[in-house]
């Protein structure tokens, strides 16, 4: 193995002693495929994941960042992605996930791996049919969650065209920590109201921290909505 040029060792190590014995930046330089003159795959890889902060900040990376790494360009950065991409929806498909949402727990288990890594505050909508059966789901907005970003046309302009009996609402906190804010109380309770008067209730909504998530009706915050559309 020693005469192998530098990016070919990860391959073989993979090869003798399987995938799991290899180190992160070994299992990226693979994916890289090689690296540029002078610098070995592996240094490259290792210089991704400085760069974005570590192997958990992978999973919300964007083209312009990886491109910002030298010896990243576009072919390199959209194999990295798709990697990413396809151990994601592996892992999804692991999770055996509920295609019936019967309480928060089931809510929590469909959006916990597509939400809890992501860096930025994700809006997810469910749209269920009458028996809570799946119907969809949307991304809704993506930034600090407020009333103004989060507006219950919004909200229900799919869940109508998709004729949604019912919606849950859900959002990440990149922190980890599922405690709801106030701003979150308040979004919630808005959108319940407007659920009431559309015909499509809003039976939930989610926080999804770091494998943790609180319900906000089960804390209560669902009471004396319709006076909130303002």
């Amino acid at each position: 193995m020693a005469e192998l040029p530098t990016e070919e060792r990860p391959r073989e190590r993979l090869l003798q002693s399987g995938a799991q014995n290899l180190s992160t930046s070994e299992l990226l330089a693979i994916v890289l495929g090689t690296g540029r003159r002078g610098e070995s795959a592996i240094a490259v890889g290792e210089r991704v994941l400085s760069h974005v902060g570590g192997l958990r900040e992978l999973l919300d990376v964007q083209v312009t960042e990886l491109r910002q790494v030298s010896g990243v360009g576009a072919a390199k950065a959209a194999t990295i992605l798709a990697a990413i991409e396809l151990g994601h929806r592996l892992h999804v498909t692991a999770e055996a996930l509920p295609q019936k949402i019967a309480s928060p727990e089931d809510a929590a288990r469909y959006l916990m791996e597509k939400l809890r890594f992501l860096r930025k505050e994700h809006f997810v909508t469910i749209h269920l049919d009458t028996k809570h059966q799946i119907l969809g789901e949307e991304v809704v907005s993506i930034g600090s969650l407020n009333a103004s970003i989060v507006h219950p046309r919004e909200i229900f302009k799919t869940a109508v065209k998709r004729s949604a009996a019912a919606i849950i609402c859900a959002h990440n906190h990149p922190s980890g920590d599922p405690t709801p804010s106030q701003e979150d109380i308040e979004v919630t309770r808005r959108l319940a109201a407007a659920g009431a008067i559309l015909g499509v209730e809003v039976l939930d909504h989610i926080v999804i921290g770091d494998k943790r998530f609180i319900s906000l009706r089960e804390r209560g915050h669902f009471a004396d909505t319709r006076s909130l559309l303002g």
